[in-house]
């Protein structure tokens, strides 16, 4: 099967392929260099294509349908001039140097999102580059790139992206990103792409000019949902999952996020989301490089990361927004909007032993039950997080948790994320302690649009008690307020902060009891009412125990574990990590019940490297000490 849109050959020989059923005859229109009109000729399926001599890499062009309609190639790589301008030929060769990259385990990930945009001041993907080596140094493994299709104007999060294909001209274009991934591979960094198959965004959006890409059977909060089961949905279908296959062939992506996934409304024997995964690693297979497929769901669904032998779609993981609104809850006793179906310590303490927490049980906020278990989905299926693009700027104000809570509950957030046995996902900028707002940005050009946006946006709130007017999309202040100040990193508190992560990661990466992403060689003891978190994991070379108190007072613990010498690994109320001060010394002696005692808010790691294989008796408690255990 050759490739949709256009795909230079050679010789200043270029080949176009449309998909555009309704339409009798379908012309290119060259535009540049030198203009022309060739014709293509129809093929079974409605598909018109043609080889087109004296097209090279730069030539600008447009098709026009049946003589009236003149748009940009649906499957266009380029979009030089915006959403509305011609579509660019782009020339398929690159000097890559990652030929000895075969990919990551996904056990390995320790992700971290970013928007270009935001992430410096350039706001391209060449700007990234010069930071990927103080990235490698905190520990990340994975970058995250949030959706980098064409969108109107040169501000957007990117999910009202027109064109699938086509990357970002604002950012870099397609060769600024080949350029980005290519220097991450050389560093050992792996790259996940965030692309939106459930919709597509409302300016510039000319699909439905070529095709029957969109149904109005379903609702998607953001207009038409994609027709992946209807009449002509086989040829949609291809569409999408050969955009997949082009970002993982062409840009040699590590793995792709797929937004929403409940927006994506499928009733066909065998789903579009099965599909895509198959297709996916059959050419991760060709390759031989490990390629994933990430799934965003708010379904709380296991059948979309479980094999299909088991019934499932067969995608390697997905999202767990229950672990963030546990955690979050908790940490700032908020219980509006989505966050009134938590608030109870035990919902962190299900999060961290299962992944789901809702789980078939009746949702306040839904008016209905919600979700299935995860408890036998493996840990490394489960991508968590404190923070990200989503839970920040999705409040009003797009405020970050360095403005909502505590250096102390900063550090124990950090902690909880990273010694979890999940991927865990951090938020560019939350490794230091970033303060600048997150908040929703446009850059449309169509007036009634805007108003629709602002409109919306103040709807999405209604849920909320927070006051005050949230911060116009449109304006390009909402935009510059978001980007990243690099420069906190190096000044206090956030140059502690940044040090605590680093520390946590390496700490991660070197424990085997923690690197070790197992349900199985865990113990989770929760305290209702001390709000204290007991985590025990192990593997044949180490044992870790840590005691999270999520109180603002202190508490006392008391454990009797496998006895033997211990070493304090990390302790969040130490003084370095500019903490109140703590009393557990550097070493321990464990041999019967030990009571430690914990600071408000902290953390404290504990890791034993036993001369003989580890023991498998169970973690045992003081019950006097621990009414509540569950």
């Amino acid at each position: 099967m050759n490739n949709l849109g256009a795909t230079y050959m050679g010789d200043g020989v270029c080949r176009f392929e449309v998909w555009a059923p309704f339409a009798n005859e379908v012309v290119v229109q060259i535009l540049s260099p030198e203009p022309s009109v060739i014709a293509m000729e129809r093929r079974p399926g409605g598909y018109h294509d043609v080889l087109a001599e004296g097209v090279k890499p730069g030539s600008l062009y447009m098709y026009c349908l049946d003589q009236q309609k003149k748009r940009p190639d649906p499957a266009s790589r380029y979009q030089p001039q915006g959403v509305h301008g011609p579509s660019e030929v782009v020339a398929t060769n690159f000097p890559w140097e990652d030929i000895a990259w075969s990919g990551l385990p996904l056990s390995r990930y320790i992700l971290y999102e970013l928007h270009v945009g935001t992430f410096t001041t350039e706001g391209t993907f060449d700007a990234v580059i010069p930071f990927l080596d103080d990235l490698k140094t905190l520990g990340i493994t994975a970058i995250e790139l949030m959706p980098v299709a064409q969108f109107p104007g040169a501000r957007n999060w990117g999910y009202d992206g027109a064109y699938p294909f086509a990357v970002q001209n604002s950012y870099g274009g397609p060769s600024g990103l080949k350029r980005l991934v290519n220097a991450c591979h050389q560093k050992g960094i792996a790259v996940v792409l965030d692309v939106v198959y459930n919709h597509l965004g409302p300016e510039g959006n000319y699909l439905g000019d070529f095709g029957s890409y969109f149904t109005d059977r379903y609702k998607t909060p953001w207009g038409w949902a994609i027709n992946f089961d209807g009449e002509f949905s086989d040829d949609v279908r291809r569409f999408f999952i050969e955009n997949a296959l082009y970002w993982t062939g062409q840009f040699h992506m590590d793995a792709l996020r797929l937004d929403a996934v409940h927006a994506i409304f499928d009733f066909s024997a065998k789903p579009f989301l099965e599909a895509l995964a198959h297709a996916v690693h059959c050419q991760g297979d060709r390759l031989n490089r490990r390629i994933y497929v990430i799934a965003e769901s708010a379904l709380n669904d296991p059948r979309l990361i479980r094999p299909g032998v088991l019934g499932g779609y067969g995608l390697d993981a997905q999202w767990n927004d229950d672990f963030h609104h546990a955690l979050h809850t908790v940490l700032t006793g908020e219980q509006e909007g989505y966050y009134q179906d938590f608030g109870h310590f035990r919902d962190l303490v299900t999060a961290w032993r299962e992944g789901f927490v809702y789980a078939g049980r009746y949702s306040q906020y839904r008016k209905r039950r919600h979700g299935s278990s995860s408890r036998d989905i493996p840990a490394r299926r489960l991508i968590v997080f404190a923070q990200n693009h989503d839970q920040v700027g999705n409040r009003m104000q797009g405020e970050r948790l360095s403005e909502l809570v505590t250096l102390e509950q900063l550090k124990l957030t950090a902690a909880t994320l990273l010694l979890s046995p999940f991927i865990p996902l951090l938020f560019m900028g939350e490794e230091y302690g970033e303060t600048a707002r997150f908040a929703y940005f446009i850059s449309h050009s169509d007036p009634d649009l805007v108003k629709a946006v602002r409109q919306g946006r103040r709807l999405e709130f209604a849920g909320f008690s927070w006051q005050a007017e949230p911060p116009d999309p449109q304006d390009e202040t909402t935009f510059l307020n978001a980007r990243l100040n690099h420069h906190l990193r190096y000044q206090d508190p956030h140059r502690v902060i940044y040090e605590y992560y680093r520390q946590l990661m390496r700490l991660r990466k070197e424990i085997r009891a923690l690197s070790s992403l197992n349900k199985k060689n865990m113990e989770v003891v929760g305290l209702n009412q001390k709000k204290i978190l007991l985590i025990r994991r192990w593997s044949d070379r180490d044992e870790a125990l840590a005691v999270f108190n999520f109180s603002d007072v202190s508490g006392s613990v008391a454990v009797r574990v496998s006895p033997g010498r211990w070493k304090k690994a990390m302790d969040s109320a130490d003084t370095c990590w500019r903490g109140p001060g703590s009393a557990t010394p550097g070493d321990l002696f464990f041999s019967e019940t030990i009571s430690l005692d914990r600071k408000p808010h902290s953390l404290l790691l504990l890791v034993k490297k036993p001369a003989a294989k580890y023991p498998s008796a169970p973690m045992e408690t003081d019950p006097g000490l621990w009414p509540d255990i569950f």
